[in-house]
């Protein structure tokens, strides 16, 4: 408070009555002239900043020009420049060892690339602060390789990812291109495009580059511009269609520490072995996993009981309850209703019992939210070389009785591979059904996983 009330007193007896302007003006000329002020302001805020460049490694710092200056356009975290904390975003760069860069980002980007040792900069500093990191983790739909982004801003600074890959997202101020470091790997940010840039480069059709910086001034690379969109309303009689046309670029996640799943799907094309699957399973551990009993509206027949293959309703209940969404699924085969009920699920999981459900893929609009917290796995089919050597061998062993030729097999193939396609990014695991003994182990190895390691889930089923 002493040192406080000094300064005071300091400022407090100083003149101000000779202030004048660079450009001759009195004081009331410079305070009613605001470029004036700026001008005065400016000069005096100058400053010299030196780094040190490692020969190989970026400095993590992008440039853009903005009313005839150069100004940092964005400094990647984890990078040299962040490390250091000399420079902010904003930042007007006057000179580098002496040069003078005004107006030249390609060559200024040039020269720091190619620098090593001591580099000094003359800046006009923004005087901002950054954000801190945020706490925003993603799962990437798609593969990225910046080295083929034509719109990046700096190829150096970007981070190539995979399908698959989590990534932190550590700032998202500029609403084209994101800041992210790997989970798996660490190190310092890079790159990557947003969701809204990646969502436009998938759904518009290619027309022009035109980017447009976060300043509104024009960058050094572009993002897309004037596209004509596909566009597809939404029809629940269309699923399949609409599922097509979905884009997905990331989803937010969280991690959690290990658990159990309430539900196991099975998803796949019909004949890969989805139902001797879940019938190893249930034999194998009776006491963790169950299935559920479907409905139908036909009669039962004269050896079968309630609840033992099917519930029997009539029809008209059945209807009625589809009509209410009571069902998950259902469909109508030789004049006759089949259907699975949710309620069954629910009933399944109250018992403390993994539910196994081979149901259609398209249930997972359904079911891939907190209320069933399904482990999701796809069977896919072999080649059709091994799946007819296999439908073969289940003959001569007496497996089956059922005889498919090559077009039904390959239906199988083609059903397997448009359902990959389609609904992959849901897929927790993908098991290549060409030997059901390998199969059956490495599904039931991932489910015992479950409860050994953390897990990365969509962000709804947390929050």
């Amino acid at each position: 408070l002493q040192s406080l009330l000094e300064a005071h007193d300091v400022v407090a007896s100083q003149s101000y009555d000779n202030i004048t302007s660079s450009t001759g003006n009195d004081s009331s000329d410079l305070w009613s002239d605001p470029a004036a002020l700026d001008g005065a302001a400016g000069t005096d805020a100058i400053r010299m900043v030196g780094i040190r460049k490692v020969e190989g490694q970026p400095l993590g710092v992008t440039f853009r020009v903005e009313s005839s200056e150069l100004v940092i356009a964005r400094i990647l975290r984890g990078g040299m420049i962040d490390q250091q904390g000399l420079l902010h975003v904003g930042d007007v760069i006057r000179e580098v060892n002496g040069r003078d860069v005004t107006n030249d980002p390609a060559g200024l980007q040039r020269f720091l690339r190619e620098a090593t040792g001591s580099v000094v900069l003359k800046i006009l500093p923004s005087y901002t602060r950054s954000s801190p990191p945020a706490q925003v983790f993603v799962k990437c739909y798609f593969d990225y390789n910046p080295e083929d982004d034509q719109l990046i801003p700096c190829k150096e600074a970007g981070l190539r990812f995979n399908r698959g890959d989590i990534l932190q997202i550590v700032s998202q101020e500029d609403p084209d291109w994101w800041q992210a470091l790997k989970v798996k790997d660490g190190g310092s940010a890079g790159l990557i495009p947003s969701q809204t840039l990646e969502e436009k480069r998938k759904a518009y059709v290619r027309h022009e580059w035109d980017y447009t910086g976060v300043s509104g001034e024009r960058g050094f690379c572009g993002v897309l511009g004037g596209k004509k969109k596909k566009k597809m309303m939404y029809m629940s009689t269309k699923n399949a269609e609409f599922d097509r046309h979905e884009i997905l670029i990331y989803e937010e996640v969280a991690k959690m520490p290990p658990f159990q799943r309430k539900t196991l799907m099975l998803i796949g094309a019909q004949g890969v072995g989805r139902r001797s699957l879940k019938n190893r399973l249930l034999v194998a551990n009776p006491s963790r996993y169950g299935m559920i009993v479907p409905f139908t509206s036909r009669p039962p027949r004269d050896d079968e009981k309630e609840g033992q293959g099917y519930y029997f309703v009539s029809r008209a209940d059945m209807e009625a309850d589809i009509r209410a969404g009571r069902y998950l699924e259902s469909g109508e085969y030789e004049g006759n209703l089949y259907g699975t009920k949710i309620e069954s699920i629910h009933g399944v999981v109250r018992t403390g019992k993994m539910c196994i459900l081979d149901v259609n893929p398209q249930a997972l609009k359904v079911l891939r939210t907190a209320e069933f917290m399904p482990f999701v796995v796809f069977v896919a089919a072999p080649t059709l070389e091994t799946l007819r050597a296999m439908h073969r061998a289940a003959l001569d062993a007496g497996a089956t009785s059922k005889h498919l030729t090559d077009t039904d097999l390959k239906k199988t193939v083609d059903e397997s591979v448009r359902i990959q396609r389609a609904y992959s990014h849901f897929f927790d695991l993908k098991i290549v059904n060409n030997n059901m003994d390998v199969a059956f182990a490495k599904l039931r190895a991932a489910l015992e996983g479950l409860g050994k390691g953390p897990q990365w889930v969509p962000i709804s089923w947390v929050y």
